[in-house]
C-alpha cells in the first residue's frame, strides 16, 4: 500500500508561524505515493522560491490523517 503525502505551499503572513497569507493562493505542487518523490517534489518548490523569506513549501502525510487499523485515529469512523 502506498504510503500518500502531498506538497503545498505559498507566501506566509510572517515566516515565523505557519499561517499563509492568503488561502486561495496555496500552490499544490502534488501527491505522491512514497516520501522520496514528495522529497524531491519540496526541494524543488522550496529551491525555486529559496529568495522569498515569507514563502514556505511543506510535505503532508496523507497516511497519517486517517488510519482505520489504529484506534487513535484522528478521523471518526
Amino acid at each position: 500500500m502506498a504510503k500518500l503525502h502531498i506538497v503545498f505551499g505559498g507566501d506566509l503572513v510572517d515566516p515565523s508561524r505557519n499561517e499563509f497569507r492568503d488561502y486561495k493562493d496555496i500552490d499544490m505542487v502534488g501527491v505522491f505515493p512514497d516520501y522520496a518523490s514528495a522529497h524531491a517534489a519540496w526541494k524543488e518548490a522550496a529551491q525555486r522560491t529559496v529568495d522569498n523569506a515569507h514563502t514556505r513549501y511543506y510535505i503532508a502525510h496523507l497516511h497519517r490523517l486517517r488510519d482505520e487499523e489504529r484506534e487513535t485515529s484522528a478521523t471518526p469512523s
